[in-house]
């Protein structure tokens, strides 16, 4: 399947995905009957130690449960860099832009959770952004760069606008309870630069969460490649494939495993390309900025001394606790996640966390991030076209699941996927396709209390 093109921004695949829902004749029901369905030690502390109890609305952005408490005046330090807004940078001229996504890290991780699509076609997009390629898909474009700039301080202009509308995709599950899919609808406005062009991809792209990466990053590469199975040796339909991008600092070739399709090698690597390509700030690691038409200066924007305090804050924001892990119906949708293969890719066994050399917090955590890390292709219905390092225009690196049923608590909304076009969890599970897809289709079988089961387990985590 690698190697077909695709038209930018359209999701071809859910007329597949509509023409199995609607199918004339009801798949039959799923019956799992009996499942093993029991609490394993301490799987409430998704993340180890290092989990907090917080479970309310700042749940996403407290610091390491084990943290020495003589690190919380660098960490709280940290946080407020975190949240600076670089228009307003003291003794100093504006940094930020002047042609920018936003001007502060929170703008998008607002507590440190989730962003979300605009709610009207009316809305601007503020922490949904658009990333850009050349024609083909190679490289950033000619024109816009790496990602297309929807606002500019005062005296510049925009490099355009955009509308998010939905086609509504209808389907029915093999009870016959109907469901309605939203597909997303992209138009671009007032391009300062004339157009994308036809053959240019562009990939819209939610804010993930911030808590956890810490641990994510200490995840030794050896304990991500075992589970590796590109070419599909045990034959069970899943051929997750690590993604091998470039490092900027070393020049040599790693290991992804941040972004949405894991192009990023390191969290330091991460944060410095969002200041880049997020808010047109220059770093040690990224010198030029990642618009097309934007002036490179010779003294980075952030300082060295700057990026390391972010990189101490990302480190150690914590994962909350799971609630209810032990309740009847959540180990039952544990159970039935397992018996469908949602655990293919959002492997529900623990990875056990390497040494961090001077953060023993984050060394040998025992943690439950629910993802491989690992590329898998999601079929055209959630294709963007747009290349990545090595990842395919149908590739998506496995989102961690840890905290996903606080996200409405935190941020207000229940807004899911690398575009945010599912509405909640179980539209989710219905947009997967490609690997993902006979799981998919189990789930539309199941009678509806095992969706409920599967549904309270997600909730949990």
């Amino acid at each position: 399947m690698r190697g077909r093109r695709y038209l930018p921004g359209v999701a071809a695949g859910a007329l597949v995905l509509t023409a199995m829902c609607v199918d004339t004749e009801r798949p039959p029901l799923l019956e799992l009957g009996d499942l093993p369905s029991a609490a394993e030690p301490a799987e409430e502390l998704s993340g180890g130690a290092t989990t907090v109890a917080d479970t309310g609305v700042n749940a996403f952005g407290r610091s390491l449960m084990n943290m020495p408490l003589e690190r919380w005046p660098d960490f709280y330090e940290s946080k407020q860099l975190f949240g600076r807004d670089w228009r307003e940078v003291k003794e100093s001229p504006v940094l930020v832009g002047p042609l920018f996504s936003a001007s502060s890290c929170m703008t998008c991780h607002v507590k440190d959770g989730r962003g979300r699509p605009p709610a009207s076609p009316d809305e601007a997009p503020v922490s949904l952004v658009f990333q850009l390629s050349a024609p083909g898909g190679q490289g950033p474009h000619p024109s816009y760069g790496e990602q297309l700039d929807l606002q500019a301080l005062q005296g510049s202009e925009p490099e355009g606008t955009v509308a998010v509308a939905y086609d509504e995709l209808p389907g029915e599950f093999a009870t016959g309870e109907s469901f309605t899919l939203l597909r997303p609808r992209y138009t671009f406005k007032s391009l300062v630069q004339g157009p994308l062009g036809a053959d240019a991809p562009f990939s819209p792209r939610v804010s993930p969460a911030n808590f956890g990466m810490g641990l994510l990053d200490a995840i030794p590469e050896e304990a991500l490649l075992t589970r590796a199975d590109p070419d599909d040796a045990n034959q069970d339909g899943i051929s997750g494939r690590p993604n091998r991008v470039r490092d900027v600092e070393t020049g040599e070739t790693k290991l992804g495993r941040f972004g949405w399709k894991a192009n990023q090698p390191s969290l330091r690597q991460q944060i410095a390309h969002a200041l880049s390509a997020d808010m047109g700030l220059t770093t040690s690691l990224y010198p030029q900025p990642a618009n097309a038409n934007a002036d490179g200066t010779g003294t980075p924007e952030v300082t060295p001394q700057e990026l390391e305090r972010l990189l101490f804050y990302m480190r150690l924001v914590a994962v909350p606790k799971r609630r209810d892990w032990d309740a009847p119906a959540v180990l039952r949708g544990k159970a039935v996640f397992r018996a469908i293969g949602c655990s293919g890719c959002h492997v529900d066994s623990a990875f056990e966390t390497g040494d961090v050399p001077g953060l023993p917090e984050l060394s040998h955590q025992r943690i439950y991030p629910y993802t491989d890390l690992l590329l898998h292709d999601l079929g055209e219905g959630l294709a963007d076209g747009r290349p990545d390092g090595q990842a395919s225009g149908r590739e998506w690196r496995t989102p961690p699941l840890w905290g996903i049923g606080l996200v409405e608590t935190v941020n207000g909304h229940t807004r899911f996927l690398h575009d945010g076009r599912a509405r909640n969890h179980e539209e989710a599970v219905l947009w997967h396709g490609g690997e993902a897809a006979p799981a998919r289709e189990r789930y539309v079988r199941l009678p509806h209390a095992d969706r409920e089961a599967l549904l309270a387990f997600l909730k949990s985590l």
